[in-house]
């Protein structure tokens, strides 16, 4: 996209997106816009990967993330495993870019990376989810998780 700088920017300059957001429309406004943009990427990510309706499993859906949201692709996350349960999905995800420098104990949700795996979900699943984050690295986690539920 850019010639000489390429196709990222820094976790600084989206950290600065995340704290201006918060002040400007305030944490709870920021939270749902932030999700609304990544669910909105996320299906971009579904469509660009190809992932077809009601055609891929969930299992075969990590290595394609990690290669499309890791270290190979946009460096978004590391998704390590996803577990559904009934109508229950669970994701494990490391080195998210919503946890990257924040102190130990914050209180910081992930936003962007929650809403950018729920839009690959849904695009997949062809249902509606609602996310939530269930466990954090910033305190004690082995990962940051994130639960879906089907709401449509």
């Amino acid at each position: 996209m850019r010639p000489e700088l390429g196709d990222f920017s820094s976790i600084v300059c989206f950290k600065a997106l995340v704290t201006g957001a918060e002040e400007a429309l305030g944490e709870k406004a920021a939270m749902i816009t932030l999700i609304a943009a990544g669910r909105n990427r996320g299906k971009q990510i579904a469509k660009q990967l190809g992932l077809l309706e009601n055609e891929t499993s969930l299992e075969g859906l990590v290595p394609l993330l990690q290669k499309a949201l890791g270290k190979d692709g946009t460096r978004l996350c590391i998704v390590d495993k996803i577990e559904q349960a009934g109508e229950a999905i669970t994701v494990y995800c490391r080195e998210t870019i919503c946890s990257a420098g924040e102190p130990e104990g914050s209180p910081r949700k992930l936003t962007f990376t929650l809403g950018a795996i729920q839009g690959v979900l849904e695009h997949v699943m062809t249902k509606r989810l609602r996310g939530k984050q269930t466990e954090s690295v910033l305190r004690g986690g082995s990962h940051d998780v994130v639960e879906f539920e089907v709401i449509g």
